[in-house]
């Protein structure tokens, strides 16, 4: 009798990590290190209160940009809307079609 295993469903399924899914995980730890890095220079250079609305801003608009990036799927496509017409070219098929036996 042959031994039976559980098999673990999600090897298919994109890396998920509070509602981000994939490569878009990594994106939303750049933008977070991004806001870091721009708040703290803001904040030595001009301002604190400064600094930490750049921080805020930076984090939030990074990760609602990467949301909505992320509703457009996984991977990049393209998506035409227009009707495309394709003619049809057989000028080469007369050619063949009519050439004679020496």
């Amino acid at each position: 009798m042959a031994k039976r295993f559980a098999v673990y469903k999600g090897l298919q399924k994109p890396l998920m990590f509070k509602g981000f899914k994939g490569k878009f995980i990594y994106w939303g730890i750049g933008c977070l290190l991004a806001g870091l890095v721009f708040g703290a220079l803001t904040m030595t250079l001009v301002n604190g209160w400064l600094g930490a609305l750049v921080l805020a801003g930076c984090i939030t608009g990074g990760l609602f940009y990467i949301a909505g990036r992320q509703k457009k799927g996984l991977y990049v496509k393209t998506r035409s809307a227009s009707i495309h017409i394709h003619s049809p070219k057989f000028k080469h098929l007369k050619r063949y079609a009519f050439q004679k036996d020496i």
